[in-house]
């Protein structure tokens, strides 16, 4: 266990925790984009930023992804780290303001923002999708590209791989704006503009998963096809 300081209270703290799960203990909010407990820390959005003093220099540092160690001072509500919130909530504010959650959130750390019936549906590059993907699901159907050396491209962006999507969801499901949209109807699922045929339930007959899930899953644990093709409920 590492003892550090949170706003002034002493506590203990599981080596290897980040100060946002310690944070959360204590039942201070503190708002995140890009952050879920099951998935890696990204520190895309920045909205979590605290003031941390360690090695006897005080400094910002996003919490979601900063681990504790031994004798670490955290202020979350520090005028520097809430300026560093608010530019964080202001930046993305500028850059996605029809945008339901972005709004949300740079309100609630003090932005000005304008009033809209806009309902906006922007990527806002948190990165859920990608990690859900390839780290839950593990399709790794979904890549996050950045600028850099030999890439030609104007802006960040999620790659999309059709061949290896199964249709699961569960990026539209983590996805924070509605940017990732799934629409399924009887038989048919469409996703990333993606159509996926749909399993029939063998007991009750409702369609429930996509057939190429149910072959992803049986390819992965060796189970076979015919015994995944009954539902949650009928089980």
């Amino acid at each position: 266990m590492a003892k550090l300081t949170i706003d002034g209270r002493k506590i203990e703290a599981k080596e290897g925790s980040t100060i946002l799960q310690n944070i959360r203990t204590m039942n201070i909010d503190l708002p995140t984009l890009c952050q879920h407990d099951e998935l890696s820390s990204f520190g895309a959005c920045r909205l979590c930023t605290v003031e941390v003093k360690a090695n006897g220099k005080w400094q910002l540092a996003t919490s979601c992804n900063t681990p504790v160690t031994a004798g670490m001072q955290v202020m979350t509500a520090s005028d520097r780290a809430k300026d560093a919130r608010k530019l964080a909530a202001s930046l993305l504010y500028y850059k996605y303001p029809n945008t339901k959650v972005i709004r949300d959130a740079a309100e609630k750390a003090g932005v000005a923002v304008s009033p809209s019936d806009a309902e906006g549906r922007d990527c806002i590059l948190c990165g859920l999708c990608t990690r859900t993907c390839h780290e839950i699901v593990q399709a790794c159907a979904l890549t996050f590209e950045d600028r850099g050396l030999n890439r030609d491209m104007d802006e960040p962006g999620i790659r999309f791989e059709s061949d290896a999507c199964i249709g699961c969801g569960s990026c539209a499901y983590v996805c924070p704006t509605g940017f990732v949209r799934m629409e399924t109807t009887g038989e048919k699922r469409i996703i990333w503009d993606k159509v996926f045929r749909m399993a029939a339930c063998e007991v009750c007959g409702r369609y429930f998963a996509p057939e190429d899930q149910l072959a992803f899953i049986s390819g992965k644990t060796g189970v076979l096809i015919s015994r995944l093709r009954v539902c949650t409920s009928c089980r």
